[in-house]
């Protein structure tokens, strides 16, 4: 035990920046997971070594290696001379082969166990992640990483509980008869997470039915409720995104009077019919009527800023991701916790997970995270190599990447997928040991993200002219659009600014009044319509995304929005319109110009059972 302390505390204070106050003392538990740490970082480029013979050994036999003629090899250079990089679509006729009931060795060695989706396909739809049963053992050694770092950081989180909002959704079956659903609700529903023993440092306030109710209305109200009553023990407040945690301020903002009721009686609303959830519930929820009066006096004035530590006073932080595509909702989080800290532990994807931010309670926009390297065997394609094609001659080691420069994610899995483009940019930010520590930077090729959509150019300009057809009998078309995600409203929403102009125009009526409001109301549907099946299970099963708006600027709106980038520098002949605006000023000017607003009069199309690989 002597030489464990004395270990932990010279892992604790490597973990640690120099600016941090006094470390905590590290307890044993904590101890172990610090140092396995350390040692992985270490000699990262022997571990990736070592994780490459592993994966290539147990899939020697898969017709995709074979196919690329290793004949077994293990090493790196037959690896890289043999094995070409790999985009989802050139997988997917393997993908398609296993999810119709191929059970032989195509991609991985291992069995297959169940498919995790994925937004992002050239057609708009889930894309299909094969995994094996194994690879949850590597998600929950990275989960149990976590909390560790955190109380090098963040004493006494074991004094409490976590409110977390946790959801599960929908899942489909594949022809093959294979599960076919997303990461974290695949983690939620595996015997790691429901049978997973106590832990004072992941203690939630949530009951495990709540979180595996598919009703996400249930869910909500039912992991609302639970948090309210035990809000003198919660300590952090999260969800998985930040878009996740807003839409739960807001289901309070709509809810609060119900909820009231229900703890001053002790009786759960009959909206929630789930049985399982009901009987969870009622282990917890107790007549409380003076919490229903502060629940009641907090949210009836109508102020709603730092209602997070107004309710929850004991909260430290919020735990959500708020990189990349949810940064837009780092304001609108500081306004309802009253500026609390915001923490992003992890890095993951539903392909693999990769690494820890090894000082989580840093500032959103220094939140950098160190790849761990026994997840899966990481390279890195350069971003000057990307944008010409790039081609597997041009990948770079994980332990040869360059500090401050800018690369595209490229991973071989133990689930077999080899040499495989995530798709992430991540830049060089620094180094944990010999580990090189990556700032998240973007999605390549992604416009609009609210959630877990994304959503490319191509796609929307397809989403645009669907919509237009609409317009040719009023006599008018589309003559330019771009777009914004609009998350100043909860849930946040897609935004298209178009710019109308009238074939056969009759005196001083402009296009966008030549066609009617009806019209440009079925428009925005359309465009829905359109959209990728993530983005309409978002607006249709979780209500996570609000409806589709289209803003109709005045003639010459998009003009003047050229002479303002020329007049900030951009050249005549190279300007193109954006197809996605994020400046203020640029979209005070559109906003500026908006002659009407339409929303989409009603949900688009999706049913859980549609195929997802198509």
């Amino acid at each position: 035990m002597a030489v464990m302390a004395e270990v932990s505390t010279t892992t604790g204070a490597a973990l640690r920046s120099p600016a941090s106050p006094a470390p905590a003392p590290v307890k044993e538990g904590d101890a172990e997971k610090l140092r396995f740490i350390e040692e992985m970082t270490s000699d990262v480029d022997a571990v990736q070594e070592r994780v490459l013979a592993e994966i290539l050994a147990r899939n020697a036999d898969t017709e995709y290696l074979t196919n690329c003629g290793l004949a077994g090899a293990t090493d790196r250079a037959t690896f890289r001379a043999k094995v070409p990089m790999a985009t989802y679509e050139d997988l997917q006729p393997y993908i398609r082969r296993i999810a119709d009931g191929d059970r032989s060795p195509i991609l991985s060695g291992h069995p297959v166990s169940e498919f995790l989706t994925s937004s992002g396909t050239s057609a708009g739809e889930r894309k299909l992640m094969p995994t094996i049963e194994d690879e949850l053992n590597r998600r929950q050694l990275l989960y149990s990483l976590q909390m560790p770092v955190m109380n090098l950081y963040v004493p006494g989180m074991d004094k409490g509980k976590a409110l977390h909002f946790l959801f599960v959704k929908s899942e489909t079956k594949t022809p093959g008869g294979l599960a076919a659903r997303p990461v974290l609700t695949s983690y939620y529903k595996s015997n790691h997470f429901k049978n997973r023993p106590f832990d004072a440092y992941n203690n939630y306030t949530s009951p495990t039915a709540a979180i595996l109710c598919a009703d996400a209305f249930q869910s909500m109200y039912a992991q609302m409720v639970c948090g309210l009553v035990q809000r003198h023990d919660v300590l952090r407040v999260g969800a998985v995104f930040a878009s996740g945690l807003l839409r739960a301020i807001r289901f309070l903002q709509l809810n609060w009077e119900q909820l009231a009721a229900d703890i001053e009686t002790g009786a759960l609303t009959p909206r929630v019919t789930d049985p399982s959830v009901r009987e969870a519930v009622a282990d917890i929820l107790r007549p409380d009527s003076e919490l229903a009066a502060v629940i009641r006096a907090e949210c009836s004035s109508g102020d709603w800023a730092g209602i997070i530590t107004r309710i929850w006073p004991n909260t430290k932080y919020l735990d959500v991701i708020v990189t990349g595509a949810m940064a837009q909702y780092i304001p609108t989080l500081k306004y309802y916790s009253g500026g609390l800290p915001m923490a992003c532990t992890m890095y993951a994807s539903s392909e693999c997970y990769f690494g820890l931010n090894l000082r989580p309670m840093c500032d959103p926009s220094e939140v950098s995270y160190t790849l761990m390297p026994n997840m899966c065997y990481f390279e890195f394609l350069p971003m000057d190599a990307a944008a010409s094609g790039g081609d597997a001659s041009q990948l770079v080691d994980l332990a040869r990447v360059e500090l401050g420069r800018e690369y595209e994610l490229v991973i071989t899995t133990y689930a077999g997928l080899n040499r495989y483009r995530v798709g992430d940019v991540l830049q060089v930010t620094g180094f944990h040991n010999s580990a090189p520590q990556f700032r998240f930077v973007r999605r390549k090729n992604v416009l609009l993200s609210i959630e877990s959509d994304k959503t490319d150019e191509a796609e929307l300009q397809r989403a645009v002219e669907r919509a237009s057809a609409l317009l040719r009998p009023h006599g008018a078309t589309v003559v330019e659009y771009t777009s914004q995600a609009y998350t100043k409203s909860i849930p946040g929403h897609y935004v298209i600014y178009w710019e109308l102009l009238a074939k056969t125009p009759a005196d001083g009526v402009g296009a966008g009044e030549a066609v009617d409001r009806e019209t440009l109301d079925q428009c925005c549907l359309q465009m829905e319509e359109a959209l990728n099946s993530v983005y309409r299970q978002s607006r249709v099963a979780d209500g996570s995304i609000g409806p589709l708006e289209i803003r109709v600027v005045r003639p010459g709106t998009f003009e003047e929005l050229m002479d303002y980038a020329i007049s900030r520098g951009a050249s005549i002949n190279q300007y193109k319109v954006p197809r996605c605006v994020t400046f203020p000023p640029i979209i005070e000017l559109l906003d500026s110009r908006v002659v009407s607003s339409h929303f989409s009069p009603a949900l688009p199309h999706w049913t859980p059972g549609q195929r997802n690989d198509d």
